[in-house]
């Protein structure tokens, strides 16, 4: 992870953090809010997300998607994390999810240094900050804080979180209806430079795509070996495979460069590539001449913290869980 000293911090990093700073105004969250109450929130959840790292490195991903799925399902609440029967964790999207551990540890401590003072939400949100740092992400980003954590959790609630399959106007609808838009779609969605797919989610696309006993046209036909070799066709749908090739664990635009070859592992990727208003941007990202690029760590950074903001429970909602897997 790079760190800048105080008298070279880039240009670009100072602008990124002002618009940050702005984009955090009248949210519900802002930046610093444990300042006083917790001085030390972000470097325990910073230690706790590296030692994880250090022993596995398919950590920094998991938190990510965790991040992602929990504002998706009734805000950034944490109500991913609640453990217990028809809970959100127990649904189909969610049952690979990775890295509750890594959040209990650090709201472990937390809650040693400073007792009833740091949400579960807000953990959760550094925690996926500090994830694309040591992927190699942009080198820091202001996290806005302040959430509370909620006191619902329902699997049923999880059938509207964006799907491996779904089409591209309907990931946009979905977007939409959580106050992003599509370039939050393109952004996020870039998110898989780093991780991993098990074979279920997209071997239909190898072997019996939309029940023509052929593969997905859209899939390069030079890349289709190496996929099937990987995920052969009835084996093992547990297994993983990434979703960046040859990029796996290092953050960075070479995603897009795969969806422009063809080379998307998930449909849900592969699409943006086929409609022109997502191909615009993921040209953007890319830095196609005669388009106005754009800066993909910058961009992720911001739709981060919009994402973080998805119907935030503060003030007097929710509670401060005193342990991350059950309601007080």
């Amino acid at each position: 992870m790079e760190v800048f000293s105080n008298n070279k911090i880039p240009l670009l990093f100072l602008v990124l953090l002002a618009t940050l700073t702005t984009l955090a105004q009248g949210q519900g969250t802002r930046i610093g809010f444990y300042q006083t109450s917790c001085p030390r929130v972000e470097a325990i959840v910073q230690s706790a997300v590296a030692a994880a790292d250090r022993a596995n490195a398919g950590v920094p991903p998991g938190l990510v998607r965790m991040f992602f799925h929990d504002c998706f399902v009734n805000g950034c609440d944490a109500s991913i994390l609640l453990n217990g029967p028809s809970t959100e964790r127990t649904a189909p999207p969610n049952s690979l999810l990775r890295g509750f551990e890594i959040i209990d540890a650090a709201k472990t401590e937390l809650e040693r240094v400073c007792p009833g003072v740091v949400s579960c939400a807000d953990i959760l949100a550094i925690a996926a900050r500090d994830s694309v740092l040591l992927a190699g992400g942009i080198a820091r980003w202001a996290v806005p804080l302040g959430r509370r954590d909620g006191l619902v959790s329902r699997a049923a609630d999880t059938a509207n979180l964006p799907a491996f399959n779904d089409a591209v106007d309907v990931q946009i609808r979905k977007f939409a209806e959580k106050g992003l838009n599509t370039q939050d779609l393109v952004t996020l969605s870039g998110a898989h430079t780093i991780g991993t797919a098990a074979c279920a989610l997209f071997s239909y696309r190898l072997y019996n795509f939309n029940n023509t006993n052929g593969p997905d046209p859209s899939i390069n036909q030079a890349f289709l070996p190496t996929l099937r070799n990987l995920c052969p066709n009835g084996g093992d749908g547990s297994r993983r495979v990434a979703l960046d090739t040859g990029s796996q664990n290092r953050f960075d635009n070479s995603y897009y460069a795969n969806l422009r070859n063809r080379r998307g592992v998930l449909e849900s990727d592969q699409v943006l590539w086929s409609n022109p208003t997502t191909q615009r941007l993921v040209q953007r990202f890319l830095g196609v001449r005669g388009l106005l690029g754009l800066t993909f760590n910058v961009e992720f950074a911001r739709s981060m913290v919009r994402m973080g903001n998805i119907e935030v429970k503060t003030g007097t909602q929710g509670e401060i869980r005193r342990v991350c897997s059950a309601i007080n």
